[in-house]
């Protein structure tokens, strides 16, 4: 067999090419023999950026411009605020604990015959420490190296040399170490780039804005410190679909069901997903899970993430109230010094935060929503849900919003996710993708005029005892 040597092996073209040339039954596992675990589709918020948006697989710095599709060729990018998940990170010591946990479990008693089983106990090494916890991996350093240079080339005329040393790009920051590393990297893609070395930017750290949800006290007790907050998934974890799971897993082991629990079945996923995301290897404990399986464990991940912060209360997405404030204010801000002919004193503000910080934001204006909640007994019609943070929140996730002066003034706001344009939801116009920014603030009008985080995260008397 011959391959054009010109083809990435990590490309869907390569993909196809060589499953072409094999036998059916050989190519059904071809994405595993070339080091892509087939379940990478269901990864939730430990997914690569590169599996939501397949193309940045043969070419990282890819981009298409013709994907914003202005009203007209007089329209120009005047402002961008972009919210950006920070990069591919290590496990928490939380979850690192318990990987070890199920590594010691498989080494001392499981007695499969598996040869993927035979390579976790006599090849694959328990790498991971608990000092990691979270910190950021070389491919998170890279994750957004690579965001900064792509943004750069898909918004030139404000993601430029001139405006980053005329201080006219803003960078901002979560406390959290993955996050300022997060922010040194994309500011290292873009001085790279350009080969600056005369001089250093800073930014700003600003938990109040990045890390909200640790200030909302109402949020904090009613739903993160709340065990009944997250009944749903706690039920769906003791259920059919799950208990499927572990038994599979169970068997795989050659142990007694009853040995494989619910967090054990959640660090075997883990693995698979750190050891693909970090090394970009397909590694044994990815053999634990076929697709349907895969399916249930994300269902699993998205069923917390909406009751713990998407849409299963209410005080998750107004937790976001005091960001959804600070990116309208600098929108704006931009718009009226456009509108009055002046320059605008800020070009970019780029924002470094985490899943959290951005999920409830989207909630909170409207994206993503299904016609029904997610529960314990409905993931059998959830196979199409909008919600899957899979697609919406891997690492590096980012959720810009761009506006754009078209002229006489006409000013539009165009929303994109992973560089991807979206459409507000409910609101109707001809060029959807990027209405009238008035347009917008009129359709948040209550948000815009209400929403105020200090209100909306007060603990009153009755509510602290709900």
């Amino acid at each position: 067999m011959v391959v054009n040597a010109d083809y990435d092996w990590r490309s869907r073209e390569f993909l196809q090419t060589v499953t072409e040339m094999l036998p059916p039954r050989t190519s059904r596992n071809l994405e595993d023999v070339l080091g892509i675990p087939a379940i990478t589709k269901y990864f939730n918020t430990k997914g690569r950026y590169e599996e939501v948006n397949p193309y940045l697989r043969k070419d990282i710095l890819a981009v298409n411009r013709s994907i914003l599709q202005p009203p007209s060729v007089q329209c120009r990018e005047i402002y961008m605020t972009a919210i950006i998940r920070h990069g591919t990170r290590y496990p928490t010591t939380k979850n690192i604990k318990a990987m070890r946990k199920l590594y010691d479990f498989v080494l001392h008693n499981a007695t499969g015959g598996h040869s993927w089983l035979r390579e976790i106990q006599t090849q694959w090494t328990m790498w991971y420490t608990e000092d990691m916890d979270g910190r950021l991996t070389q491919k998170g350093v890279d994750d957004l190296k690579h965001l900064a240079i792509r943004l750069s080339k898909m918004f030139p005329s404000i993601i430029s040399e001139e405006n980053l040393r005329e201080g006219l790009i803003k960078f901002i920051t979560s406390s959290k170490h993955r996050c300022v590393n997060s922010t040194l990297s994309f500011k290292a893609g873009l001085t790279e780039l350009w080969d600056i070395k005369d001089v250093e930017f800073g930014h700003k750290v600003n938990d109040s804005t990045m890390r909200f949800f640790d200030y909302c006290t109402k949020f904090v007790q009613e739903v993160d410190n709340n065990p009944s907050a997250v009944t749903e998934v706690d039920n769906f974890k003791q259920g059919p679909e799950m208990k499927r799971v572990q038994q599979k897993i169970a068997d795989h082991f050659g142990v007694p069901h009853n040995l494989i629990t619910e967090v054990m079945a959640d660090s075997a996923f883990y693995l698979c997903a750190y050891e693909f995301a970090i090394k970009g290897v397909n590694a044994p404990w990815c053999q634990l899970f076929d697709e349907d399986d895969a399916k249930v464990m994300e269902f699993a991940s998205d069923l917390r993430e909406f009751w713990k912060r998407g849409y299963g209360h209410d005080i998750n997405k107004k937790s976001s109230c005091i960001l959804f404030h600070d990116l309208f204010n600098r929108l704006n801000k931009a718009a009226s010094r456009t509108k009055s002919g002046q320059q605008v004193t800020e070009a970019v503000t780029v924002q470094i935060g985490h899943a959290d910080t951005i999920l409830p934001l989207l909630t909170l204006l409207g994206f993503f929503k299904d016609s029904e909640a997610l529960t314990s007994t409905n993931y059998a019609t959830q196979n199409q849900r909008l919600f899957r943070t899979t697609n919406m929140l891997p690492y590096a996730a980012n959720f810009l919003l761009v506006l754009y002066d078209c002229g006489g003034g006409d000013v539009r706001l165009q929303p994109l996710l992973n560089e991807k344009p979206v459409t507000f939801p409910g609101l109707n116009d001809q060029q959807a993708s990027m209405p009238l920014y008035e347009d917008v603030k009129e359709h948040y009008r209550d948000l815009l005029h209400g929403c105020d985080f200090e209100n909306e995260c007060k603990l009153f008397k009755n509510s602290a005892e709900i």
